[in-house]
C-alpha cells in the first residue's frame, strides 16, 4: 500500500490483510450478482434488466468512498456503472478493468440447482453468469473495494466498468458508452476483461503436467444474419413451386454443409507452438488440425478459430399447417477471422444464393500483440500464486466489449485468472447448463488481481 501522495510501501502484514478482505467477500458478491436476474433476450425494445445489478454494484462501491456514476445506455434499465481509483503516476495511461451485467437466458427446468440462486454447493458457485461473467465482476468489485477501503494506491489509474448489453453486441451497453460518454474513460490505455486468464491442464506423456493460463490477445469479428426468403403463399394440399420455408431451408442446408477455408493467423500459431512446446508434441503447421485435435475438450473453441464460421441458430416460418407462407425468415450467428470481414460477406452471400435477402448487425474482430508491461505484470501474478505456470496468448472464437472499447483506441487482453482442475470442461459452461465456477478459483482469482492490478 501507497498513500495517495505516492510514499513508501505499507508492511506486508498491511497487504496480506487486505488482500484477504478481497477472498473473504468475493464468494459473496459472487453470488449476490448472480442472483439478481439480468437475462439478456436481445430483444433492443424491451425494458433492460441490468438496473439492479448495477445499482448494488454501485452501492458496493460507495459504501467504501468511491465516486460512481451511474449511467442507463440507450434504453431505460440498462444500467452501468464506472469508478476511476487514482493511481501513483498519473502520467501512465489508465487500466481499464469492465465487465458485463447481463446474462444469457436460462431455463431453470434444465438445471440442477437453479439458475438465479447463486447457491454454493460441492464447492462451486452455482448460477446463470458464474463463468460469463458474474465472476470477473465479483472479484473486480472485491479487490476494488480493498484498495479503497485499505488505502491501497495502484502503480497507475484503474476504471472499474460494468456495463449491459455485452450479450446482445453492447450496442445498448458498452457501444452506447463509447459513443456517448467517451470521457468517462479519458486515459486509458489498456483494459482486461473476458474471456482468458483460466487454467488448462496439458498432459505432457508421462512427465509432470503443466498449467498453462490462456490470455486473449484476438477474438473474431461477428456477423449476426437475419436471412429473408419471399415466396408465394397458398394452400398446403396442393402442388407448389415457390414456397419460402423449403428455399430457405435449402440454403440453410448449404451453408451448414460449407466449409471455409482453414487460415493460420498468427494468435492461433502463437498458441500452438506453445502448446507444442510444453508438451514436447511439436506443431507441424501443415496440419494445425491435428494439433488442434489433442487438446481434448479446448478443442471446440481453438477449433472454430482455424476458419470462419456461420452457424444457423433460429428458423421462423408459418403459421398454420395448411398453409404454405409467404414468407420465411433465419438467424445465423457468423465469426470471421481478423482481415476477412468482406470476404466472408460475400462467401455467405454465394453459398446462400441470390433468393436470400441479408440483413446484419457487424461487429469487427480486434487482435493485439503478446507483449508488454501489462503482460509481464500478468505472468509475474499468476506465477507468484501457480509457480512453473506459463501464460499463452489464444484467439477467443467469440466476441466480447473489446470490440466496443476498441473505438477508443484501447488495447484489450482477456485475462479473468480462474485456477480450474483438470477434469472441469470449464468452456462448455459458458451460456450451457449448469454453469458454475469453483470458489477456489475466485479466490485464487482474486489474489491474482489483486496483485496485477496494483503493480501493473
Amino acid at each position: 500500500m501507497t498513500d495517495p501522495n505516492g510514499a513508501a510501501p505499507a508492511p506486508d502484514a498491511d497487504l496480506a490483510a487486505s488482500v484477504q478482505a478481497a477472498v473473504a467477500e468475493v464468494v459473496t458478491l459472487a453470488g449476490d450478482l448472480i442472483a439478481i436476474d439480468t437475462t439478456n433476450t436481445g430483444d433492443k425494445t424491451a425494458v433492460g434488466t441490468e438496473r439492479k445489478a448495477a445499482e448494488y454494484v454501485a452501492e458496493k462501491l460507495d459504501e467504501v468512498g468511491y465516486e460512481v456514476t451511474y449511467v442507463e445506455s440507450g434504453a431505460p434499465g440498462r444500467g452501468n456503472v464506472v469508478a476511476r481509483l487514482p493511481g501513483a503516476d498519473p502520467s501512465r495511461g489508465a487500466l481499464l478493468v469492465h465487465g458485463h451485467l447481463d446474462v444469457v437466458p436460462a431455463d431453470a427446468a434444465e438445471w440442477s440447482i437453479h439458475p438465479f440462486s447463486g447457491e454454493v454447493r460441492d464447492g462451486y458457485v452455482w448460477g446463470r453468469g458464474a463463468v460469463d461473467m458474474k465472476d470477473m465482476l465479483a472479484m473486480t468489485l472485491a479487490v476494488a473495494r480493498a484498495y479503497q477501503r485499505d488505502g491501497v494506491v495502484p502503480a497507475r489509474d484503474l476504471i472499474f466498468a460494468f456495463v449491459s448489453d455485452e450479450e446482445a453486441g453492447g450496442f445498448l451497453g458498452a457501444r452506447w458508452l463509447v459513443d456517448n460518454r467517451p470521457e468517462l474513460f479519458d486515459g486509458a490505455t489498456e483494459a482486461i476483461s473476458e474471456v482468458g486468464g483460466f487454467s488448462v491442464t496439458l498432459d505432457r506423456g508421462g512427465r509432470d503436467p503443466v498449467r498453462a493460463y490462456l490470455v486473449e490477445t484476438a477474438e473474431k469479428g461477428v456477423l449476426w444474419l437475419r436471412l429473408k426468403v419471399a415466396g408465394t403463399a397458398g394452400h398446403g394440399s396442393m402442388l407448389h413451386t415457390d414456397n419460402p420455408v423449403a428455399k430457405l431451408a435449402a440454403a440453410v442446408t448449404r451453408l451448414e454443409q460449407h466449409r471455409f477455408p482453414l487460415i493460420l493467423t498468427d494468435p492461433v500459431r502463437e498458441f500452438l507452438y506453445g502448446v507444442g512446446e510444453i508438451t514436447g508434441v511439436p506443431f507441424d503447421e501443415d496440419d494445425p488440425e491435428a494439433a488442434v485435435a489433442r487438446l481434448g475438450n479446448l478443442a471446440r473453441m481453438i477449433g472454430a478459430t482455424l476458419r470462419d464460421t456461420a452457424t444457423v441458430t433460429m428458423f421462423d416460418a408459418g403459421y398454420k399447417a395448411n398453409v404454405v407462407p409467404s414468407v420465411a425468415r433465419a438467424t445465423v450467428d457468423g465469426r470471421m477471422l481478423p482481415g476477412r470481414e468482406g470476404i466472408f460477406e460475400a462467401e455467405l452471400a454465394d453459398v446462400l444464393g441470390p433468393e436470400v435477402e441479408l440483413d446484419w448487425d457487424n461487429l469487427p474482430p480486434v487482435q493485439t500483440s503478446f507483449d508488454g508491461a501489462l503482460v509481464n505484470a500478468m505472468t509475474a501474478a499468476i506465477t507468484a500464486e501457480d509457480p512453473g505456470a506459463r501464460l499463452l496468448p489464444y484467439m477467443l472464437s467469440a466476441g466480447t466489449d473489446a470490440k466496443s472499447f476498441d473505438r477508443l483506441g484501447i488495447r484489450h487482453f482477456g485475462f479473468t485468472p480462474l485456477q480450474l482442475p483438470p477434469e472441469l470442461d470449464f468452456t462448455a459452461l459458458f451460456h450451457g447448463v449448469d454453469e458454475r465456477v469453483p470458489v477456489a478459483a475466485l479466490e485464487f482469482g482474486t489474489r491474482v488481481l489483486h496483485r496485477l492490478l496494483r503493480t501493473s
